[in-house]
């Protein structure tokens, strides 16, 4: 079957350059210039995959990317000219799957794009959440296939897909260091560059849906120079 992505884009020059880029790549894109228009579609269809621009006519892009009606399976890969450290961080933090900045490299495009729809293939069910099981710890429960997390206290949290491939990978190497590199690499299909500090944004927010102190973390705590470790024991159930 063909992989379908869809591009939230404004500049015509810049969707014309990803649509020809993805096609003679064998993917199948749809552009659409307002969320309004956007969002219509997804309620008709779900793509493989979304790149969402952040500075739109009728919104910022950011909404959709932190939900905005698309489910957890469908990767986001925001493309933007927002080149900040802080705006990157900001947009990994709320869900996105990799941060683009233009100008960029068609080649680069493809590859992240690629990478990407790989790691989303390979988290749809984490090797340790078969079907019909929930991972168990401490006090949470975890459906990797409904992408959600549940408190003993009856809170229901969702995930986003790069949140539950990223709590997969720690929840399959519990008490096992894992660097920031080995994190990225499994998440998203690629290696860390210098000075890359998005692993550190993404344990943030999760470390937050999990209720852990980030101040003295005890579910995934921080060793420092090495990476990060899932630090309680874990049980896996049929559901």
């Amino acid at each position: 079957m063909k992989t379908t992505v869809f591009l939230l884009e404004d500049d015509l020059d810049i969707t014309r350059l990803i649509v020809r880029t993805l096609s003679q790549q064998g993917i199948d894109t749809r552009s659409f210039r307002r969320i309004s228009e956007f969002e219509r579609e997804i309620k008709r269809q779900l793509p493989d995959l979304c790149l969402i621009d952040l500075s739109l006519p009728d919104g910022d892009g950011l909404s959709l990317v932190n939900g905005g009606g698309l489910p957890c399976s469908v990767p986001r890969i925001i493309v933007t000219g927002r080149g900040g450290l802080t705006d990157k961080v900001v947009g990994l933090e709320i869900g996105a799957d990799d941060y683009i900045v233009k100008p960029f490299e068609p080649r680069e495009l493809v590859a992240r794009v690629r990478a990407v729809l790989r790691r989303s293939a390979k988290s749809a069910t984490p090797a340790a959440a078969a079907k019909n099981e929930l991972i168990t710890f401490g006090d949470w429960s975890a459906d990797f296939d409904g992408c959600t997390l549940t408190h003993r206290d009856g809170e229901v949290i969702n995930l986003s897909s790069s949140e539950a491939a990223l709590l997969g990978a720690l929840v399959n190497s519990a008490g096992r260091v894992l660097s920031r590199s080995q994190l990225l690499d499994i998440t998203s299909g690629r290696t860390g560059e210098p000075f890359d500090r998005s692993m550190d944004a993404r344990i943030s927010r999760l470390r937050r849906k999990l209720r852990d102190d980030p101040k003295a973390p005890s579910i995934i705590r921080t060793v420092y120079g090495a990476g990060y470790v899932f630090s309680i024991p874990v049980d896996t159930k049929a559901g």
